[in-house]
């Protein structure tokens, strides 16, 4: 087992942790807010299960999972808007909690819920079949066009798992008004695939071919 690899991976998994529970528990003024601890077992315990199995059978994958920094200006300012809308979703969140704005009946959470471990499920499905995936746009040495599962449906089905995810995060801790923030991921998501398809389109062999035989980029037969 690579030891550096152990040490950054626990200290990002660790930090992220306290970062969302301060973000979500510091605005509720308190610590009995169910809904912010259902999300982060929803959240933390899936991605702590799939950090030890990547560790030790995929141990490349999980250096590419782990590098966030992008290079191209476009992908940054991607970046740094998803970002800000994290921060204030989760702030909003832990306030709509705490003042009682609007109060989200429990079976929208239940059925939230359900579409979060539904997409994650999905979203572990996408990383068993493409192993070049990164969380930074970059096309690798090697790099080949994977075009069979669920990349024969949507060319980018990462980016479909992950408007499940973040689209009923903030129904899952209970937030109407957070949810209204998160509906910007949608246009970001876009932003971010337009650019990447240009890219891919300049630096992949047989992506141009790839974008004919499947049509649809996020959303099946809508977009």
């Amino acid at each position: 087992m690579d030891k550096k690899l152990f040490i950054t991976a626990i200290g990002k998994y660790v930090s992220g942790i306290l970062i969302v529970s301060l973000l979500l528990f510091l605005p509720a003024g308190t610590l009995h807010y169910p809904n912010a601890w259902l999300f982060i077992g929803l959240l933390f315990i899936p991605m702590f299960i799939a950090g030890i199995i990547m560790m030790f059978k995929n141990p490349d994958l999980l250096k590419k999972r782990l590098n966030a920094k992008e290079t191209q200006t476009e992908q940054k300012k991607v970046v740094a808007l998803s970002g800000i809308m994290f921060i204030m979703g989760f702030l909003i969140a832990g306030l709509d909690f705490r003042f009682k704005w609007i109060v989200i009946p429990k079976g929208i959470v239940i059925a939230a819920a359900v579409v979060f471990a539904v997409s994650y499920i999905l979203y572990a499905e996408v990383l068993r079949e493409n192993t070049y995936l990164s969380r930074t746009i970059e096309v690798q040495e090697n790099q080949k066009v994977i075009d069979n599962g669920l990349y024969g449906i949507v060319r980018h089905p990462m980016y479909m798992t992950t408007l499940g995810l973040f689209l009923s995060m903030p129904l899952v801790l209970g937030s109407a008004l957070s949810f209204v923030i998160f509906l910007t991921y949608p246009v970001i998501i876009i932003r971010r695939i337009k650019n990447e398809e240009t890219v891919l389109e300049k630096e992949l062999d047989g992506y141009l071919d790839y974008k004919r035989k499947v049509k649809y980029r996020l959303i099946p037969f809508i977009w």
